[in-house]
């Protein structure tokens, strides 16, 4: 039993793992896409380091070889000139020379050997970081399509119905305010229509008009005495 359940847990564990991995796979994604890229720049660097060092040691082997044909130009002017002692001296030159030459050609070979290697890798790599961030860029969109899909299927639907629903009171209240503006004028069934026919001098006016207010009060002014 005991066994068993040692079973379940670690199970359990590595079910949680998992899980916590699927939830933040993007921004694992993210990390391991700036560690790969910082590993590219540290092989691209490599490469230029190992090409610098090739084109220093042509430079050396050139400087070198320009050497020794000047010490052999001179050691044959000293051998003419029965100047075999100082001959002698130009040959062990030339000879320590030489072979630095022959470590030169290794150390290229070496180089060579390494740049190609470099070259592959720096090319495979740049090809796959490229495919990566490609990738990571697709995968970001459609991350970003799955989760509104799994909103709008929960809260945000309801959200939705939420503002549904609000729009429609709004427009029944709406209608309502209207329905009641109508009811509101038909209280008086006629009022307009009588103060209309009032305007045209069809019976008395439903409302003091200001014409007849005027005329009333120079009716008042013609009966005051005058100077009272």
């Amino acid at each position: 039993m005991f066994k068993l359940f040692r079973i379940l847990a670690r199970g359990t564990a590595a079910q949680a793992e998992e899980d916590l991995f699927d939830r933040h796979a993007l921004l694992v994604l993210d990390q391991q896409i700036r560690e790969t890229r910082v590993s590219l720049e540290r092989s691209k660097l490599a490469l230029a380091t190992a090409l610098a060092g090739d084109r220093a040691e042509a430079r050396r082997r050139e400087e070198v070889a320009a050497r020794i044909d000047d010490l052999e130009t001179r050691a044959v002017a000293a051998l003419s000139g029965g100047r075999e002692d100082l001959a002698a001296e130009a040959a062990d030159t030339i000879a320590d020379l030489e072979g630095e030459i022959a470590a030169i050609a290794a150390a290229r070979l070496r180089f060579g050997t390494e740049i190609g290697r470099l070259r592959h890798l720096v090319a495979d790599a740049t090809r796959r970081q490229a495919d990566l961030e490609r990738g990571r860029r697709i995968a970001a969109a459609a991350e970003a399509v799955r989760r509104l899909g799994a909103s709008a299927a929960g809260s945000d639907r309801a959200t939705l119905r939420e503002a549904e629903a609000t729009l429609q009171r709004l427009r029944r209240n709406q209608v309502e305010a209207a329905d009641l503006d109508e009811a509101r004028a038909e209280v008086e069934p006629g009022q307009d229509i009588a103060e209309k026919l009032a305007r045209e001098g069809f019976g008395a006016a439903s409302r003091p008009r200001a014409g007849d207010v005027l005329e009333r009060l120079r009716q008042k002014a013609t009966m005051q005495p005058a100077g009272a």
